[in-house]
């Protein structure tokens, strides 16, 4: 046997991704298992966000935070483009300026890097932004964007090259039996596995899913080109995103939101859409998103979802744009709960579940779990 690592990731997604580098951080030698030539999955199809300001401080805030840090180390060292360019949440109604209001005060020193700003400040930040009927804006400075589908490509070579990381992209693992891990084309023999198949969680350990209630999340997504190329600085949204959020849920004020927003535009909750508007590299935006949720998830797009996303998105962003790309993702949720965590044997641990949220969390994640062993 002249295959032997300390521990085998698999999946090259952002979780395992997080795992593998706090492992190799830690003297470990780290096998990574990806089924595909490079990640597909929801780590690719995404904002590209980091988005601390979106967490409860008693449930991700702290764990957002210092994945940002890792972020930040990793995109120097890795030269992985990246925008700490903070976010705006728009008030574009009195309820929804309530709201900001509220989230204010309430978390005052709760750990959040952020405070309202005039209609004109939020303009001279951004202008891309809608400014008539503009009353407020929440701004947050924690935020930062990277484009993930490059990011995802680039941090597996840059561990390589620096840490040593082995690579097996184009392996399916098909049997672990402590210490051999089988895969489609060698056997490792390792001490330590962590799986991290995002929304293939069947594959393997099939039965430990079964008495969870993990289910699959679908969402419709675009990339447009500006016909007039320009910055947007701030990561952009608006009262949707009020009601999405776990971090925004405490606010009494959200539910007259809630309200109004159910009586002008029902459709916007039946398709769990709020609105996120980011850019990466190459200034093109990136607009989304939708929820529907399956245990199987159908793979046809509705273009009404599309329609209803770019609605919205236009009232406050003012842009001349036009599509270039559609897409959708799928990724693991776990209703009430930040991620999933299952030891189906001794020193296998499975990961998963991180809800949409796996940008922003997994590097906490994975410090907490790999500071463990």
């Amino acid at each position: 046997m002249d295959k032997s690592a300390d521990v085998a990731i698999v999946g090259a997604g952002i979780v395992g991704l997080a795992h593998a580098y706090m492992a190799l951080r830690k003297g470990l030698k780290v096998v990574m298992f990806e089924r595909e030539q490079f990640a597909i999955g929801a780590s690719v199809r995404n904002f590209g966000m980091v988005w601390p300001i979106g967490q409860e401080p008693s449930g991700g805030l702290d764990r957002a935070l210092r994945s940002r840090e890792h972020w930040r180390e990793i995109v120097a060292q890795a030269s992985i483009w990246c925008n700490q360019n903070g976010s705006l949440h728009l008030a574009y109604a009195d309820d929804e300026q309530a709201v900001l209001e509220e989230f204010v005060a309430l978390y005052r020193h709760a750990g959040y890097q952020c405070g309202l700003i005039s209609p004109a400040e939020a303009l001279r930040r951004s202008p891309a932004i809608r400014k008539e009927g503009l009353r407020a804006a929440l701004w947050s400075e924690t935020e930062m964007v990277v484009y993930s589908r490059e990011a995802i490509r680039q941090i597996p070579l840059w561990l390589e090259e620096k840490y040593g990381l082995i690579l097996r992209f184009g392996h399916v693992v098909t049997d672990i039996t402590l210490p051999l891990v089988r895969s489609s084309k060698e056997i490792w023999k390792v001490d330590r596995v962590v799986i991290c198949s995002g929304a293939d969680f069947e594959t393997l350990y099939p039965h430990d899913f079964e008495k969870q209630t993990l289910t699959k999340c679908k969402l419709q997504m675009m990339k447009a080109v500006l016909k007039q190329p320009a910055s947007f600085g701030p990561s952009l949204c608006a009262g949707t995103t009020l009601r999405h959020y776990a971090a925004f849920s405490k606010c009494k004020s959200l539910k007259k939101l809630d309200e109004r927003l159910d009586i002008e535009e029902p459709k916007l909750k039946e398709h769990g859409i709020h609105i996120l508007v980011s850019q990466n590299s190459t200034n093109e935006v990136i607009i989304g998103d939708s929820h529907h949720y399956f245990k199987s998830v159908e793979p046809f797009d509705s273009e009404e979802v599309n329609e209803l996303i770019l609605r919205y998105f236009e009232k406050f962003v003012t842009a001349d744009y036009h599509i270039t790309e559609r897409w959708n993702g799928t990724y693991p949720k776990v209703p009430g709960s930040l991620h999933i965590i299952l030891e189906p044997e001794s020193r296998v641990q499975i990961v998963n579940g991180l809800s949409g949220a796996g940008m922003t969390l997994s590097f906490g994640l994975a410090e907490e779990i790999v500071s463990a062993w």
